[in-house]
């Protein structure tokens, strides 16, 4: 009896021992293989405990499991393919070697791609406040930071894990301040910036409008002397016509003064 239950002691330690955790990242739509290489006649795989997979002797064998049916693939040596990952395959996948009571675990987090971050402002025309608050959202993300950035310093940040969820992060800024602002949306694989010029969101009614850079000046100044060259040339043009006209008539009334003359003689 003590014999039998220090069997089976050690047995348990051997599966507790004999377990390996993995951490696997994959974008939606691309493929991840989880690794095993082993040349034992069995071999499983299961999803969050549901079997969904095994090779015997070699030849694979797939669980009709609608979550993954055309999507998996084994080789002889008891790798797992998954082709066409989608956000659903997020899970733990565990490879069991039978003869050898030997597991793998792999953490498998898909995520999916990031949309550029939308930046507003409260202040919808302009303001007397010395204080203007920025609102940075994005929308349908899941597992994702959303961060402010100074410069390269980081501000302020939030993270999400919930599936498919709106996401937005405030920023209070001064009206005066001409540092480069960005919103950051992020995950491990990728991530989308949005930078933000504040003078372009928020305005002092008492202040003139500049925007970042001087290119609403440059702007103004290119149009106004824009104006100024056309209202030059149409001056020229003006006169010349004139000029032209004055001329014309002198030579008109020259020639008719000769006409006359000649009658007269």
């Amino acid at each position: 009896m003590i014999r039998t239950f220090v069997l089976l002691f050690l047995l348990c330690l051997v599966g507790v021992f004999g377990v390996e955790s993995h951490a696997v990242s994959v974008m939606v739509g691309h493929s991840v293989t989880l690794d095993c290489n082993s040349s034992e006649n069995l071999i499983e795989w299961s999803f969050d405990n549901i079997f969904i997979a095994k090779v015997i002797n070699g030849n694979p064998i797939y669980d009709d499991d609608a979550r993954f049916r055309d999507r998996l693939k084994l080789d002889r040596n008891g790798s797992l393919t998954i082709t066409d990952a989608r956000i659903t395959d997020t899970g733990v996948y565990e490879l069991s070697i039978i003869a050898t009571m030997h597991s793998t675990r792999f953490t498998v987090t898909v995520y999916g791609p990031l949309s550029i971050p939308v930046i507003t402002s409260n202040i919808s025309q302009c303001s007397s406040s010395p204080k203007c608050v920025l609102l940075c959202s994005v929308r349908n993300v899941t597992r994702v930071t959303l961060s402010w950035y100074k410069g390269n310093s980081s501000l302020s940040s939030i993270s999400v894990s919930d599936l498919g969820i709106s996401l937005s992060l405030p920023l209070e800024v001064e009206y005066q301040d001409n540092n480069t602002y960005s919103c950051v949306v992020s995950n491990p694989l990728s991530n989308q910036t949005k930078h933000v010029c504040i003078t372009d969101l928020c305005r002092l009614c008492s202040d003139e409008v500049h925007d970042c850079g001087g290119t609403e000046t440059v702007i103004r100044l290119a149009v106004t002397a824009l104006v100024g060259l056309a209202a030059v040339a149409a001056f020229i043009v003006l006169v010349y016509d004139i000029r032209t006209r004055r001329s014309e008539q002198e030579r008109y009334e020259s020639h008719n003064d000769g006409a006359d003359i000649l009658k007269q003689e």
